[in-house]
């Protein structure tokens, strides 16, 4: 095992160490935001049948081929069609029919003119009235086809694909009630730390709340999986191995934070040697090099420090990955903008290094990146203030205002292309 590997190895090996979760049936408004298992096909045409776009008179185009301004032509009206509505009789020559938004087009209809461009010659537009039209119409103006968005046994949404607020109407409409879906990986979440009370306490001298594992389940449950807070656990060899033990017996992934590096009081590496398979112990970045994972009794254990950005910082770039793989997402990479950097940054320290930042537009219009004055790595406060991460390469060049840099935007979904 190597002593430090790059931020792309520890990705490629977290993420290789997962599985997808087995699949199960939800019901369609719980597969919301989450790729579904197989592929879903409709069970009807939709729309089934023909219909108009808006209000207005069903005709045959051909009725109306030679309308103009100083010539136009006349048809009676003989039938009003309402959504849900059927009209099963005949529109004969010099006829039409008043129709409204959404209703089955007529068998003998091909083309919808709409309501405000109609003249009314005789009556009020209804029944029995006598309408004009001042120009032609093109067969199929106005008019939704039949099986316009999906056909019966077509694939319309295919595996992998994430269902959107909008997906769930279309599938709705296709009769799909219920989705395969890989189900939401269960994370166990345990703050270690002699120091910690629990966050509804007032903390007492030398004790301070456990406020790392409300972030870090909040990150859990924003990759889509189930998030578990287990009791705080003291900065014991024995404790930490029981713990960890216990969870990998009943979860899928494992997540500490505290005791990755290497004091006499830090001892995930030791426990994850003892319990299972070691595989990984500092990572070439910055906040969070030292950053633990292994294999224990098959389940995924990773041990986060305990600064609360480094915790942070691991887990988007690590975590978060790993737990959408075990969900069957395709797409593993938050968008990246290029912007410039707006002050010097010295950028001394080999390793990568993730700032917390705020991207704006300059009046050009092209994006600028301001790093937060506080990066320090105990701090949640600068990431709740803060848009993005922007990415200082490895290497100790300094990076002087103006220069270019990526900035990764966590708040966009994965599957957004910028």
């Amino acid at each position: 095992m190597k002593e430090m590997i790059s931020l792309e190895e520890a990705r490629a090996l977290v993420c290789g160490a997962v599985a997808p979760t087995e699949v199960e049936t939800v019901p369609l408004l719980e597969a919301v935001g989450r790729p579904v298992a197989a592929d879903l096909t409709s069970d009807i045409d939709v729309a089934p049948f023909a219909h108009s776009a808006m209000d207005g008179f069903a005709l045959r185009a051909a009725e109306i081929a030679a309308a103009a301004e100083d010539a136009p032509a006349t048809l009676r009206v003989v039938a009003e069609i309402g959504a849900g509505d059927v009209f099963d009789g005949v529109i004969g020559p010099g006829e039409c029919v008043r129709i409204m938004t959404g209703a089955c087009l007529p068998a003998d209809a091909d083309a919808v003119v709409k309501y405000e461009i109609v003249g009314v010659v005789e009556g009020d537009g209804k029944t029995g009235s006598l309408v004009s039209f001042t120009a032609p119409a093109k067969a199929g103006a106005n008019v939704r086809p039949a099986g316009e968005e999906a056909r019966a046994g077509e694939v319309i949404v295919r595996a992998g694909e994430v269902i959107s607020a909008a997906g769930v109407g279309f599938l709705a409409g296709c009769g799909v009630l219920e989705v395969p879906v890989c189900r939401r990986p269960r994370v166990a979440i345990i703050a270690t730390g002699s120091e910690l009370v629990p966050a509804s306490e007032v903390p007492g001298p030398g004790k301070i709340r456990n406020s790392n594992s409300y972030a870090m389940a909040a990150c859990a449950r924003e990759a889509g999986a189930e998030a578990h807070m287990l009791p705080i656990v003291e900065d014991t060899f024995e404790a930490l191995r029981d713990a960890v033990a216990a969870a990998a017996r009943d979860y899928d992934f494992v997540v500490t934070t505290g005791g990755a590096a290497n004091g006499d009081y830090d001892f995930i590496k030791p426990v994850v040697a003892e319990l299972g398979e070691l595989m990984m112990t500092t990572v070439s970045m910055r906040p969070g090099k030292a950053q633990t994972f292994g294999i224990v009794n098959g389940t995924p254990v990773f041990g986060l420090p305990g600064n609360p950005a480094a915790a942070y910082v691991g887990f988007q770039m690590l975590i978060r990955p790993a737990l959408r793989t075990m969900q069957g997402y395709t797409f593993m990479d938050h968008p990246v903008v290029r912007a410039r950097l707006t002050a010097d940054e010295k950028n001394r320290d080999p390793r990568r290094i993730f700032l917390r930042a705020n991207l704006t537009r300059a009046s050009d219009g092209t994006y600028e990146v301001t790093p937060a004055k506080n990066q320090s790595s105990g701090l949640f406060g600068p990431i709740q203030k803060t848009n993005c991460m922007a990415v200082m390469p490895d290497g100790t060049e300094p990076q002087p205002a103006g220069s270019v840099v990526d900035c990764i935007l966590l708040d966009v979904p994965e599957e957004v292309c910028l």
